[in-house]
């Protein structure tokens, strides 16, 4: 008996391993990450209860698609990286290509759609010292490179593989791209600054930085031959080859980063043609109303922070 006990531990040892490789096996040993989902369930609470104070403190009325467009890049940040798909990412490109779209062009400006109200809640960002950090980091010029750089960096493949062979550098590159990814929609939204270049810029702004991802995007769908050694041989987790799943990446990043970045660009440049437009182009927006400029003082006792100091306004009738 303790004969057949030590063959068969080797032989189990390599089997096990073999089984966990396939797609379901993957799914219900890897499934939702606890830990990120606490996390952005708790930012949802969080957030919810600000804005319902803030709502209810100030007279003013913020649109309710804002929470919403805010939750929805809460759930495409869950997608990405606490639902099972991330259990594919080391199998599939195609899957990785999804993971960090998901994270740049799907979260990052839904998230900065729903936080216009954050300098009520925190006043502290209109402090001078502060005040000038974030008008140097959100210049387009600086969002631009930021979020070209972050792409095209973690896209050479010794860097890429890199990420894929630690825990620690795969963070620090899913950090990268959501910063960029924030960043480079910064000035396309303006989620409270009032806007210091044309709104003439941003339509210009979105056009060039498609340019680089199709560089990279043309470069992994046309090239013979498996760019990233991790996914050499057949993907394990559908029928295509490591060649076909690269292609598919490439041609899912061309097509969705065009049309993400390129439909924004033609909704500012309608508006600005528009009669309102016209007469203001600088308050002209991707999103029905101007973002970027801070509302009027109300009624209501208000908190003005300012030079850091507090001081308490009542606005008369």
């Amino acid at each position: 008996m303790r004969l057949r006990t030590l063959h068969w531990e080797p032989i189990k040892r390599e089997l096990l391993p073999a089984r966990l490789l396939s797609p379901h096996a993957h799914l219900l040993a890897h499934t939702w990450s606890l830990p990120v989902t606490s996390a952005l369930v708790l930012t949802a609470v969080v957030y919810l209860r600000g804005w319902v104070r803030v709502r209810s403190a100030l007279l003013i009325t913020f649109p309710v698609w804002r929470p919403v467009a805010f939750l929805g890049g809460l759930l495409a940040l869950w997608i990405a990286v606490g639902s099972p798909l991330r259990s594919l990412d080391e199998e599939m490109l195609v899957v990785h290509m999804v993971k960090h779209l998901l994270v740049m062009a799907v979260a990052a400006p839904l998230l900065l759609l729903g936080v216009p109200h954050l300098p009520l809640a925190y006043p502290f960002l209109h402090w001078p010292p502060v005040a000038r950090v974030i008008r140097a980091l959100t210049h387009p010029v600086f969002c631009w490179l930021s979020a070209t750089l972050a792409v095209m960096v973690w896209h050479v493949p010794a860097v890429f593989e890199l990420g894929m062979r630690s825990h620690w550098w795969h963070l620090v590159q899913f950090t990268c791209f959501f910063a960029a990814g924030l960043l480079f929609w910064w000035p396309v939204i303006q989620p409270w600054q009032k806007a210091r270049w044309s709104r003439w810029s941003i339509p210009v702004y979105l056009f060039l930085a498609t340019l680089p991802c199709d560089v990279l995007s043309a470069y992994l769908t046309f090239c013979d031959d498996v760019v990233y050694a991790p996914y050499l041989g057949a993907s394990l987790a559908s029928n295509a080859s490591a060649l076909q799943d690269q292609q598919v990446a490439g041609a899912l990043m061309w097509t969705f980063i065009t049309f993400v970045y390129l439909l924004p660009a033609v909704v500012i440049t309608v508006q600005i043609l528009s009669p309102g437009g016209r007469h203001d182009p600088e308050h002209a927006s991707a999103f029905g109303e101007n973002p970027g400029v801070s509302p009027a003082p109300c009624r209501s006792d208000t908190l003005l922070f300012q030079s850091g100091r507090v001081s308490f306004f009542r606005q008369g009738g």
